[in-house]
């Protein structure tokens, strides 16, 4: 696709959006004026020019009708504009003028609130298409020279000014860059990427200018595929308004049933024409369409891009989802689980080397062994050299010493600790990296891509939302994948599967309801296409995932598609509710009329009574109405990254815990119970205020938020055995012989505790992120 031409036609959009209440403002203004003036000759005596007037406002409103008509019935639609165009003419008919021009204002006032409405409920989707740059500013020769975006190919280096959109997807080169991202995730914050990151197109530069390399060309960039996505982003061909139509297609011929059974058991036209003038149902062909486009609109302002008004429909109805693993439930990186030392080594130790040594390497685990010993504040040693051998890992000399990270070599002499290192890997499913110094191993890093802090919160609203069935679907190995879902407390799990079997199990799927699959990867686009409901997380997914897809979440928060699933049901619920209702409503005026109780005008000023409130309850899908979502403050947010950042730095805490339990289960040398005695320093200065500080500080801010002090409860009861733990160790030292030895009696308790408190640790570190943290951005 041709970017540029498609931007083009989309920046014309919103011009053509503004001109199109033109003729519906000229209409309203007239019949206004006419009911108006006839009024003001009525009270003058004038009844004649009063007729006139409302006769003339009448026929105003018959050309634009017949128009509004004809344009129905050549798109293939029922056309019930038919009944106002009937009513109107019955009208002048039989002389009821003043009925003819309240029908003719309440026509108008309809079409006037609708295209209101629409441009009201597309504003965030206008401006998202207004967004898209055209041109770029490319590098070259020392040059910088402005281009077409269609010039731009991969690998050319870019220059983004401050406040200029970033026009392609690429990587930040030189100096760091300030990004505003909250055209794609909805988050009003700035966030910093550094040299080598990467940057997603259509976000804004909020910083100094920087050089950009790219890594897609326009058309493949992401935000080329939201603009593609956007452009089909229309209610016209929601299932719902279909339904409206269907409505419509009984409702008309019932109509006019009724208005000619009421002339002609009453041989009253007057009658008749009263029918009419209640049966014109602007509810019905208003108010699920404005219903649909506001739910487009309130999904587009939390990063949710809808492909159209069915998808949306249709993710509201949706009881199945099936979801990926890799990227989707879990980071889709590997991060640090944890670090083991060899006898007389400290895991800090081992993770600075393997770090220093990993810090040039640009494999995927080296990322993650250098980011986790930056997150806990260890400096790095320049290494010299290095080099790097594919299937093996890197090589060099740190501090003098031969050193290597990665795999151990079949020669290697494995000590008996590597033995306990390789049975822990499989059973957390974890990858491990080897530490070896002048040829011996001396730790181990171990690795797994985790599970996302905001799954579970996920899930859970999800099921809220009215999800009955949550499904796994990974070509990742059995183990790993299981151990998730039963943390998740998904109803199934399938793994190790190809794209042929993903896009079975959909088929199967979706033959028992409406399913939904979400996932990032160009192996996921398949089943993405085989759903009813296809999601792709656009953040850090595959274009070709998103291309499939018929919903993308352009942030990196899975939590916003059960966002989007309360909002897609809501406004279905609204649109349904506002056509069914109106009616229910001008059947019951129907019925009044056709008895001779309602006359014309007094059924036309009820007719448009019914059409506002129809159309203003539609208008409701545009509210935030999600109580559930717990609403921070900013200084409740703060402090969420401040002690998310804390428990970065305490990882280190947790690896001396667990490595001074191994110890002292191996052996009660002197080494072991300094060890224990690192731990209790380590517990005192650090770990404890940490706890003090959240018990105290994060709590009491967040408790207004969760519900009241008893929703942190259980959290402050873990704080308590945390301590209590603590003191245990601390009083099991105290009780140590003059040179430092606990007794025999003691070691089963203090390695127990030390065990004990690892694992309380462990978990009270994962409830928080997940409970607490994953709330903020």
């Amino acid at each position: 696709m041709d970017l540029t031409r498609a931007t083009g036609r989309l920046r014309r959009l919103p011009t053509a959006l503004l001109r199109l209440p033109v003729l519906e403002m000229l209409l309203l203004a007239d019949t206004a004026v006419a009911l108006t003036v006839g009024g003001v000759f009525r009270l003058a005596g004038a009844e004649s020019l009063a007729n006139l007037c409302w006769a003339l406002g009448t026929v105003v409103a018959v050309v634009p009708a017949v128009g509004w008509v004809l344009e129905a019935l050549r798109r293939g639609r029922a056309g019930v504009d038919l009944i106002a165009v009937l009513a109107l003419g019955g009208t002048l008919a039989v002389g009821e003028y003043l009925a003819g021009s309240l029908i003719a204002l309440m026509l108008a006032t309809g079409r006037t609130l609708e295209a209101a409405a629409q441009q009201r409920a597309a504003r965030d989707l206008r401006a998202l298409l207004e967004h898209a740059p055209r041109t770029a500013r490319r590098r070259t020769a020392g040059t910088v020279d402005t281009v077409p975006l269609d010039e731009v190919a991969v690998g050319d280096l870019l220059v983004v000014g401050p406040g200029e959109v970033v026009p392609v997807d690429g990587r930040v080169v030189g100096s760091p860059a300030e990004l505003d991202e909250s055209v794609l995730t909805g988050e009003p914050l700035t966030v910093r990427r550094s040299p080598g990151e990467a940057v997603r197109s259509g976000v804004v530069n909020a910083g100094g200018a920087f050089d950009l390399r790219t890594t897609a060309a326009a058309q493949d960039s992401t935000y080329a595929a939201i603009v593609r996505l956007a452009r089909q982003a229309q209610a016209e061909s929601a299932p719902v308004v279909r339904l409206a139509d269907r409505y419509a297609a009984w409702f008309l011929p019932l109509s006019v049933a009724a208005a000619g059974l009421a002339w002609l058991v009453s041989g009253s036209a007057v009658r008749a024409v009263a029918v009419l003038v209640v049966a014109t149902p602007c509810p019905l062909l208003l108010a699920a369409p404005v219903a649909v486009v506001s739910g487009l609109s309130r999904a587009s302002r939390i990063g949710v891009v809808v492909r159209d008004g069915g998808a949306l429909e249709s993710l509201g109805r949706a009881r199945t989802l099936l979801l990926d693993k890799t990227g989707t439930l879990t980071a889709g990186r590997p991060r640090v689980l944890d670090v083991v030392a060899a006898p007389g080594w400290q895991p800090s130790q081992v993770l600075r080397l393997a770090a220093s040594l990993d810090q040039y390497s640009p494999h995927v685990l080296a990322r993650a062994v250098v980011d986790a010993a930056r997150e806990r504040g260890l400096r790095l040693s320049t290494p010299a050299d290095v080099s790097e051998e594919p299937g093996r890992g890197a090589f060099g000399t740190v501090a003098g010493r031969r050193m290597a990270v990665g795999r151990l070599d079949v020669h290697t002499a494995r000590p008996g600790w590597t033995g306990a290192v390789n049975n822990r890997a499989a059973l957390d499913g974890a990858t491990v990296v080897w530490l070896t110094v002048d040829a011996h191993p001396v730790g181990a890093v171990l690795l797994r891509d985790p599970l996302r802090p905001d799954a579970p919160r996920t899930l859970r609203q999800l099921r809220a939302a009215g999800i009955r069935r949550l499904v796994m679907l990974t070509g990742d190995r059995a183990e790993p994948a299981r151990e998730i879902g039963a943390v998740l407390g998904l109803d199934e799990v399938h793994a190790e599967l190809s794209p042929a079997d993903k896009v079975r199990a959909v088929r199967a799927e979706r033959d028992q309801a409406v399913t939904v699959m979400v996932g990032d990867g160009v192996n996921d686009a398949p089943a993405l296409a085989a759903a009813n409901i296809g999601v792709a997380l656009g953040a850090h997914g595959s274009t070709a995932s998103s291309e499939a897809a018929d919903v993308v979440l352009t942030t990196d928060r899975v939590d916003r598609l059960a966002d989007a699933v309360l909002i897609a049901a809501r406004s279905r619920r609204i649109a349904v509710q506002s056509a069914l209702g109106g009616m229910v409503l001008s059947l019951a005026a129907m019925a009044t009329a056709a008895f001779g109780l309602l006359p014309p005008a007094a059924g036309a000023l009820l007719q448009e009574g019914i059409d506002v409130a129809v159309i203003l309850n539609a208008l409701r899908a545009l509210r935030d109405d999600r109580p559930d979502r717990p609403a921070l403050t900013p200084a409740a947010e703060t402090l969420i990254h401040r002690f998310a950042a804390e428990h970065d730095d305490l990882q280190d805490v947790l690896d001396a815990v667990r490595d001074a339990a191994d110890r002292l289960s191996n052996d009660t040398d002197a080494a072991s119970l300094a060890a224990v005695t690192e731990v209790h320093r380590l517990l005192t200065q650090r770990l404890l205020p940490h706890e003090h500080a959240e018990e105290h500080e994060l709590y009491p801010a967040l408790a207004p938020t969760l519900g009241g002090p008893e929703a942190t409860a259980p959290m402050s009861r873990a704080h308590a055995e945390i301590d209590r733990l603590a003191r245990r160790i601390a009083t099991h030292l105290a009780l140590a012989g003059p040179d430092g030895t606990p007794a025999p009696e003691q070691l089963d308790d203090l390695r127990a505790c030390l065990y004990g408190l690892h694992t309380v640790l462990r978990l009270h570190f994962t409830q928080e992120e997940e409970n607490y943290f994953s709330l903020a951005p």
